[in-house]
């Protein structure tokens, strides 16, 4: 079973960046769908952006696209979700989360393994 670190997290002003980081344990593996995904109080949670690891495709929702990027480092077994232009409106907690699947799911319930968490406040 993999285990799932999130990082990165914080407060910033409207306009600013942050770089969460997502570090996998436990299971070592090559090809993952990873995604990443926020939930603000009292909504959903959401699809960000999902990577397929080992050089594969990504997908960011619409609403990040142009703004958010992700990214992977294989060697480090890490993923990245690169935030810019970060607006109010993307204050959530985001989750990392992996699947086997080769062909990414943007559906959380698709997601067998999750990170605990990090706090993303734009204010």
């Amino acid at each position: 079973h993999v285990q799932l670190v999130e990082s990165g997290g914080g407060l910033v002003q409207p306009g600013g960046s942050l770089r969460l980081s997502c570090t996998a344990s436990g299971v070592r593996r090559t090809l993952w769908c990873k995604g990443w995904f926020r939930q603000a109080p009292g909504k959903e949670r959401e699809v960000v952006a999902t990577i397929r690891t080992g050089g594969g495709p990504t997908y960011h929702t619409d609403s990040v696209k142009g703004r958010f990027t992700i990214s992977e480092d294989s060697a480090k077994d890490t993923v990245y979700l690169q935030m810019n232009s970060l607006k109010a409106e993307d204050t959530a907690m985001y989750y990392c989360a992996a699947d086997l699947r080769l062909s990414c799911s943007i559906w959380a319930g698709d997601y067998y393994s999750w990170g605990q968490g990090t706090q993303v406040t734009v204010s």
